[in-house]
């Protein structure tokens, strides 16, 4: 732990706005380098310029690969760009811009030439594609569109970020990431130089203008009760973090006409309004107590008890996650918050089908299945990573899907689909509508949550390994798991495959009754990350993690 952190940037914590663009341009990857190559993770291509990471190279290469996979799979409709307030953000649209139009795409650009939150690139791709309309979604056919998102989410200043989503309008699959990454990194290695571009100033008059924020905005009254937010009179104050849902929190209160306060309008590539995260540096993260310690501060109650907002909110810098701020209970654990969100969708929408699950991934907390058992709805549990959400959420199979790190989306009041990537903005309107029509606030929900089912401890740690430990660690088998009992519990199952769609974890999932870890290898270090969680307390969790160390080590001998 940083002895900084949770206390407000310094002048020495700010990147060089001006170095990290000279970078982005100046610095070419070196191909043989893995660090410098194009990697897709869970949420797209991260790096930074100043690394060598995330270039003009990268871009433009990706986005060359992007305009190919489409074309394999004959995708001729509107691509959609959105991007963050991250400092890279800016010159990677304009050089997809200029990659794009060179090759005939019909590109859509925010028309106020401004931020796009992620779950507003979503909801674009899926209206285009039909979603409200008579037809219906259409996945198939002429005139298909998809998306290109710029944001390495709540990563420090210092990173860029490029993800491509698909039709569904989520993130995509490995079936599309493996292909693009590998033929940008032919492209970086062949000769980036040549790929066909037309300059930014001759390109921009060759896209179209498209209102993310509009469509969006209007479209929120099928997914929140407005009526009861503002018959209530919550007081919401909405913090983005300086990130892209700054221009639509005031748009969305003015809409509606709820009592909301933006707590801080600046947008500002440095962040220097930022307090440290846990590490020392900047980042963006609106689940990190660290990060939100500003806006927990505001909600401390004063000496008669009273706060500036009922229920006070944070979003990362491209506002697909949540904070939730509570005058009671401060900020909630991303777990907790799920748990009280599930159990009330479930209870006041009439209008979603008997059969939709509850999507979670096999990371989040245990807290969620005994609510969805008490709820009387199934719970499925997939890997890590949104897209495994997006089939269920297309189809209203599933109702909500979330993520043990505060991203989440659900259905339209309807029980239609509303976006395939996770929503910050939903989430936390959300707990507005909670507070106005439960009388409590989410965190003492989770009180009643707790005297119902229990109370846990969860925590994730790293524990060292090489690249071949972490290489068979996603690879292991059941069979490899030696161990019958762990923490004094006897073992119920081992998981390599996740229970709801039977995908490969990558990892290994070993549950007993009251407890559970989960060990998965690090995409960036050699480490591997322990999730662990038991309803027998602390204690027991920290003996549930010593043990899950030794349950691996055997497991990577045998």
């Amino acid at each position: 732990m940083n002895e900084r952190a949770g206390l407000p940037a310094e002048p020495k914590d700010l990147i060089d706005v001006d170095e990290l663009l000279s970078a982005y341009y100046s610095i070419e990857p070196d191909p043989g380098d893995p660090l410098q190559a194009v990697v897709f993770g869970t949420s797209g291509h991260r790096g930074s310029s100043l690394d060598g990471a995330f270039n003009e190279a990268h871009i433009a290469a990706t986005t060359q690969a992007i305009v190919e996979y489409r074309a394999d799979k004959g995708y001729d409709g509107p691509i959609f760009i959105g991007r963050d307030t991250h400092g890279l953000s800016g010159p990677a649209e304009k050089t997809a811009v200029e990659v794009l139009v060179a090759n005939g795409a019909d590109v859509r650009v925010d028309s106020r030439g401004s931020y796009t939150p992620t779950p507003a690139v979503s909801l674009a791709i899926l209206v285009a594609n039909g979603v409200g309309s008579a037809e219906g979604l259409r996945q198939d056919g002429p005139g298909l569109a998809d998306g290109i998102v710029i944001t390495p989410s709540h990563n420090p200043p210092r990173d860029g970020g490029f993800k491509y989503n698909p039709p569904t309008g989520g993130p995509a699959d490995t079936d599309a990431t493996s292909v693009i990454a590998a033929r940008a990194n032919d492209l970086l290695a062949t000769g980036w130089k040549n790929i066909k571009r037309v300059p930014y100033e001759e390109a921009k008059s060759q896209v179209k203008g498209f209102d993310f924020r509009e469509l969006y905005v209007s479209e929120l009254e099928t997914m929140i009760d407005f009526e009861a937010i503002r018959k209530a009179g919550v007081r919401i104050g909405a913090d983005p973090l300086g990130g892209a849902s700054v221009e639509y929190w005031a748009e969305i209160a003015s809409r509606y006409g709820i009592d909301l306060t933006v707590v801080n309008p600046d947008v500002d590539p440095r962040w220097p309004f930022m307090t440290l995260d846990w590490d020392g540096k900047i980042r963006m993260d609106c689940s990190s107590p660290y990060a939100m310690a500003s806006l927990r501060e505001r909600m401390v109650p004063d000496a008669s008890g009273a706060t500036p907002y009922d229920i006070a909110t944070g979003n990362d810098a491209d506002s697909d996650r949540h904070g939730i701020v509570t005058p009671d209970g401060g900020l909630m654990n991303p777990n907790h918050y799920l748990a009280v969100a599930i159990e009330y969708l479930f209870t006041h929408r009439p209008g979603w089908g008997s059969n939709a699950g509850v999507g979670k991934t096999l990371v989040s907390s245990s807290l969620i299945n005994r609510v969805v058992d008490g709820i009387g709805r199934e719970v499925v549990e997939v890997p890590v990573g949104f897209k495994w959400f997006v089939p269920g959420l297309l189809t209203g199979g599933i109702g909500f899907g979330g993520e043990e790190s505060a991203g989440a989306s659900f259905l339209r009041k309807d029980g239609t689909v509303w976006t395939t990537d996770k929503d910050g903005l939903i989430m936390d309107l959300l707990a507005a509508e909670i507070i106005a029509v439960t009388g409590k606030s989410p965190s003492q929900l989770h009180d009643e949550q707790v005297a119902r089912y229990g109370d846990s401890a969860y925590a994730r740690i790293d524990a060292a390994a090489s690249k071949e430990e972490k290489a068979k660690l996603g690879a292991l088998s059941p069979e490899d798991v030696t161990a019958t009992e762990l923490a004094g519990e006897t073992i119920t199952d081992k998981l390599v495959n996740a229970p709801g769609n039977n995908a490969k974890i990558g990892g290994l999932k070993v549950v007993t009754e009251n407890a559970w870890f989960a060990a998965r290898p690090s995409g960036t270090e050699d480490v591997y990350k322990i999730y662990g969680e038991s309803f027998k307390g602390a204690d027991h969790l920290a003996q549930v993690q010593e043990e899950a160390k030794a349950v691996v080590a055997s497991a990577l001998n045998s």
